[in-house]
């Protein structure tokens, strides 16, 4: 065979393997653009599946700590106090004495917490009883002071932590369903 019919029979093979590895190389890098959009798909998918589950979970946290203070609310609106007073006079010879009585009890709903506690003070003539009785009970529900409210809310912020780190310590203590 002669060199030019040689040529005309290689020449075919020659451009039909440089358009294989053409169309090899070509396809690659479109394989490898679309593998690299999804990993980009899959990263935004997991970025805002976690992002979703932190929500979640604080979502989570507040109902439960919601959930505490309104238990709380309605076990503390459960709790009342009975109160009684009236006019005691005392007359001897020498001495006329008359006094309020204020008698005040503790209840939780309908049991008594407590025995009667017994307040006389002593009026003046042309005192008001009713004025008189209101500053002196035992179970007083007067507001705190902005100093004792600081120091109720840094104690129940203790009790918090606590119950928490106790909590975090025994997960499956007082929870059947976990422990199953």
């Amino acid at each position: 065979m002669t060199f030019d019919a040689l040529i005309w029979v290689l020449l075919p093979v020659f451009i039909a393997a440089g358009s294989a590895l053409l169309s090899f190389y070509i396809m690659s890098a479109r394989m490898e653009v679309a593998v690299a959009r999804e990993r980009e798909a899959v990263a935004e998918t997991r970025a805002t599946l976690k992002a979703q589950e932190a929500t979640a979970v604080e979502r989570v946290k507040a109902a439960e700590q919601e959930a505490r203070r309104k238990s709380l609310d309605d076990f503390m609106q459960d709790f009342r106090v009975e109160e009684r007073h009236y006019v005691r006079e005392n007359k001897s010879l020498l001495l006329h004495k008359k006094s309020v009585v204020l008698q005040e009890r503790l209840y939780f709903r309908n049991i008594p917490l407590s025995n009667w506690v017994e307040h006389e003070m002593t009026i003046e003539e042309g005192g008001d009883p009713q004025q008189l009785a209101r500053g002196v009970s035992v179970f007083s529900t007067r507001g705190l002071s902005d100093e004792q409210q600081g120091a109720v809310s840094r104690l129940l912020g203790k009790v918090n932590e606590a119950a928490e780190n106790v909590q975090a310590v025994t997960p499956f203590v007082g929870n059947p369903a976990a422990s199953r």
